[in-house]
């Protein structure tokens, strides 16, 4: 069954981009997701903010490094939708979804978070499985997304940043046992 939009307006979506590879037309990586963030806002689907774009070490066997931020988007369509229009999107800028997962790509885009909840069905899950995990998706995040609360964890996106960044404290030194003089 298709969710309706909250009354008076369309959902709110939290999207990730990234890209590692150059584009014939577009140029390096971050051109890409500035041509990517222009792509996704239409009349259906409005770019309300984007982040600045950030560069981060690649996940698996790829050696170029990434180009990455964050957009929110207000739109009507429902998950499903958004996601055939992001992974449409992808096509066209020349992404090839087979072989290695961890393979480099012109441009990737994720839905993180999506006002409506959660959703969870064989082709999508919000919120994304692995962004609580991810430096390169909650930096950006945080800059325009850092008071929306992850429905599953109840946390706020700057909290699952600080958890990530935030330094292990050290164990504290213990005391030696106090041993018995010898004969």
């Amino acid at each position: 069954m298709k969710p309706a939009p909250p009354a008076g307006g369309g959902w709110r979506y939290l999207i990730a981009l990234g890209s590692n590879v150059p584009h014939p037309r577009h140029g390096p990586p971050p051109h890409v997701l500035r041509a990517a963030l222009a792509a996704i806002d239409a009349p259906d689907c409005r770019v309300m903010a984007a982040s600045p774009i950030i560069a981060s070490a690649p996940l698996g066997p790829s050696r170029r490094r990434y180009a990455n931020g964050a957009a929110l988007v207000d739109s009507a369509l429902p998950p499903l939708a958004l996601l055939d229009r992001l992974q449409a999107l992808e096509a066209q800028f020349g992404r090839v979804r087979r072989g290695s997962r961890w393979r480099a790509r012109t441009l990737d885009l994720d839905v993180v978070l999506w006002s409506g909840g959660t959703w969870h069905d064989r082709r999508l899950t919000i919120p994304h499985p692995e962004y609580r995990h991810r430096s390169f998706v909650l930096d950006p995040a945080c800059h325009i997304a850092p008071d929306w609360r992850d429905p599953e964890t109840g946390l706020y996106v700057k909290q699952a940043r600080a958890r990530l960044t935030r330094r292990a404290r050290l164990p504290k030194a213990r005391k030696p046992h106090a041993t018995a003089p010898g004969p």
